[in-house]
């Protein structure tokens, strides 16, 4: 399981079915919230209707009595202020989350003309009178607060209602309802509350069958989001899992010469398989060029080696033929070598120089001096790095000028900008074009320029281009203006 989820792939596709889950539970959340207040509020407004449809009749003159309410099966009562229960729907058994439980009205006497009136007109006027005290001591009522503050006039319905829940049984169905209650003003009989319910079974079927949609949609949904999202993540993954079993087939052979397959894309798969051919051809070089430092540095040992020996065996056998000059000038050479292999094995691995100031003229006046037909024209600039390898590196170009030149060598240090710039020139044959970057690989002599007899053993350029490298310059060969060989070197200024 551990092996399953460590994989991208399964990550991915967690990753993504996860965030499709809850960006579903959301939407799937506002829907629902959304469809209930809908339909709720669909609910309070039917209910809001049927109550003032009965409201309309009272406030038209009809008696409490005389109410329709059995064609209805919606739960409706209308209250008088004394909290009396004057009509109600004829098959209600139960009620509750209205002003008053009771399901039976009683009956009420009909109204008494005032003594002394003469018309309808007037016993209006007269009980419009006593709705507006009926009306003000309801006010005073706290239980009616729609209507606080707020006088009835003799047929007038209030403009408020409020809402409320509650449940109603109508002819033994039991269900839930959303009520809405009305204040209406009956002439000569004061003010009614009228009560009547929306039902909520729509609302309450329509939030289950969403809710049962839902459960069944959703994870068939976050199962094809899962399965596209292995396969696409599969997919993309592929080139990878080429690259990485060619890695591991080239790490078992070792051949280096063989590169991972690069996908035909743009994208970073793409990008990934060329960087890594790029590393496995640097890595290619890297392995050739230390193969043939170790062969050459072999064969180089191996003549002063074998000279050293010959001359000290046959020293041993007949000590009056021993070349003691010979034999010291064979030692000198291999410690030389052996000093170049050292510092060209601390270059590779990465030895970086330390920040000393070092004064570039003053250096090459030292090197220069006690060489014959060596000169300086050299200003004082100074520039960060290892002093001991700046100075190897001016000794390097010194000793190649001195052996290629045939009768002067002058060194120049001037300043380039941010740059202390050191010219070697010789007046010999120069380098040929075609030579001018062979000369710097280790080991490598012009066949027409140097012998082994003469002392080179082909490592003093690259160790000058690799020292100069390593502090942040450059080495070069240009055409000198007496006809040899221009080196010039350039360091960045401290």
């Amino acid at each position: 399981m551990s092996r399953l989820f460590g994989s991208v792939r399964a990550r991915a596709t967690l990753g993504a079915t996860l965030v499709v889950a809850v960006a579903l539970i959301a939407a799937g959340a506002a829907v629902l919230l959304s469809l209930y207040s809908n339909l709720t509020e669909q609910a309070g407004t039917e209910a809001e209707r049927s109550a003032r449809t009965v409201a309309a009749d009272l406030a038209g003159g009809k008696r409490a009595d005389q109410l329709s309410l059995d064609d209805d099966d919606r739960p409706v009562q209308v209250v008088a202020e004394d909290g009396t229960l004057v009509a109600a729907s004829e098959k209600l058994e139960r009620i509750s989350g209205t002003g008053t439980n009771a399901v039976r009205p009683q009956k009420q006497p009909p109204p008494t003309p005032e003594p002394g009136t003469g018309s309808g007109d007037d016993d209006s006027d007269d009980s419009g009178r006593s709705g507006d005290d009926d009306s003000d001591d309801s006010g005073d009522d706290p239980g009616d607060d729609d209507s606080a503050g707020a006088t009835l006039q003799p047929g007038e319905i209030a403009e408020e209602s409020s809402i409320t829940d509650g449940s109603a049984t109508i002819d033994g169905d039991q269900a839930d309802y959303r009520f809405a209650k009305v204040q209406v003003e009956v002439p000569g009989q004061g003010t009614y509350t009228v009560y009547a319910g929306g039902p909520l079974a729509a609302e309450q079927n329509a939030v289950s069958t969403a809710q049962t949609v839902m459960l069944i949609g959703f994870p068939l949904l976050l199962g094809v989001v899962a399965g596209v999202t292995w396969l696409v993540t599969g997919r993309a993954l592929r080139p990878v899992e080429g690259i990485r079993s060619e890695m591991a087939e080239i790490t078992a052979s070792e051949d280096l010469s063989r590169r991972v397959p690069e996908p035909g894309t743009h994208d970073e798969v793409a990008r990934l398989a060329r960087t890594t051919n790029e590393t496995l051809a640097a890595l290619e070089t890297s392995v050739d060029r230390q193969r043939r430092f170790v062969a050459d540095a072999s064969h180089e040992l191996r003549s002063p080696i074998a000279s050293l020996r010959t001359q000290l065996e046959v020293a041993a056998a007949h000590p009056e033929l021993l070349d003691l000059d010979g034999a010291v000038e064979d030692t000198v050479r291999l410690q030389r070598l052996a000093a170049d292999l050292l510092l060209l094995a601390r270059l590779d691995a990465g030895e970086r120089p330390t920040g000393t100031r070092v004064d570039v003229a003053e250096l090459a006046r030292e090197q220069a001096a006690g060489r014959t037909g060596v000169s300086v024209d050299a200003e004082s600039f100074e520039v960060a790095g290892s002093r001991g390898q700046l100075g190897r590196v001016l000794a390097n170009l010194l000793d190649n000028a001195q052996r290629h030149a045939r009768s002067a060598v002058t060194v120049a240090v001037r300043r380039d900008g941010g740059r202390a710039v050191v010219q070697v020139a010789d007046d010999g044959d120069g380098v040929p074009r075609a030579d001018r970057e062979r000369i710097f690989e280790r080991f490598v002599r012009l066949d027409d320029a140097r012998s082994r007899d003469e002392g080179g053993a082909g490592l003093g350029l690259a160790i000058a281009r690799d020292v100069a490298a390593r502090h942040g310059g450059t080495l070069t060969v240009h055409d000198a203006p007496a006809g040899g060989a221009l080196f010039e070197l350039r360091l960045p200024l401290a």
